[in-house]
């Protein structure tokens, strides 16, 4: 069976992208990386050295038209600056409603979009990295089991039973996305997950802090901060 990977170039889609490797291997896998309008533009060139290092197929997809009205804060036509503090601490201002980095029901339309050209192409699963981490406190709504199951089972139902969606961390946090790919040898020097896009990770977004924190619990420095 051939598995398509939701790919970004960031911690949790490339531990997807080592485990469905490991499973089915290299040429059974096709990596698929959407552009959304996102200002960290550069986790796609992480992505480029990402799939060339496992030797995977590569395949990219532009919906930046889709997100053309939204101010999220994520996406380069946004004038919102992107929060320097932790999800927990952003969510304390937002009411229940999700962080200002979420955009709006990506996940949905990305696993949709997914599953299209998956069955183009005689894949049978599509993996996605969301994770607990990301759906705490409703920061990410489309990161939850609850929407994963929905999802699942739209897509399993509308292919007529031809294809799957699997969220391997969706119980687990991103400390444990780590542990997972330490052991598969993920090559993390080479991914991206800073929402600025810069040069360096900034270190205090979300997600860099997320990351930071990840990799501490089990022992290890973000190879991204070396100097840190």
């Amino acid at each position: 069976m051939k598995a398509m990977v939701l790919f970004s170039g960031g911690v949790d889609s490339t531990t997807c992208l080592a485990m469905a490797v490991n499973k089915y291997g290299a040429e059974n896998v096709i990596a698929l990386t959407i552009s959304y309008g996102q200002k960290h533009k550069k986790e796609i060139q992480a992505a480029e050295q990402i799939v060339a290092h496992y030797g995977v197929e590569w395949k990219t997809l532009d919906l930046t038209p889709i997100f053309a009205d939204s101010d999220c804060s994520l996406l380069a036509g946004s004038d919102e600056e992107i929060p320097e503090e932790s999800y927990a601490e952003q969510l304390k201002k937002t009411g229940g409603k999700p962080v200002s980095t979420y955009v709006p029901f990506r996940n949905g339309l990305f696993l949709s979009s997914a599953a299209s050209v998956a069955l183009s192409n005689e894949c049978g699963v599509i993996y996605y990295g969301a994770h607990s981490d990301d759906a705490a406190g409703n920061a990410y709504p489309d990161c939850s089991e609850r929407f994963n199951n929905a999802i699942n089972e739209a897509i399993f139902v509308g292919s007529g039973g031809q294809l799957r969606v699997e969220a391997p961390f969706v119980s687990l946090n991103k400390a444990d996305v780590v542990r997972i790919g330490t052991e598969l040898g993920v090559p993390y020097e080479l991914t991206w997950s800073c929402y600025e896009g810069s040069e360096r990770p900034c270190g205090v977004c979300g997600t860099c802090r997320d990351r930071i924190a990840a990799f501490e619990a089990n022992g290890l420095h973000d190879p991204l901060m070396k100097g840190e």
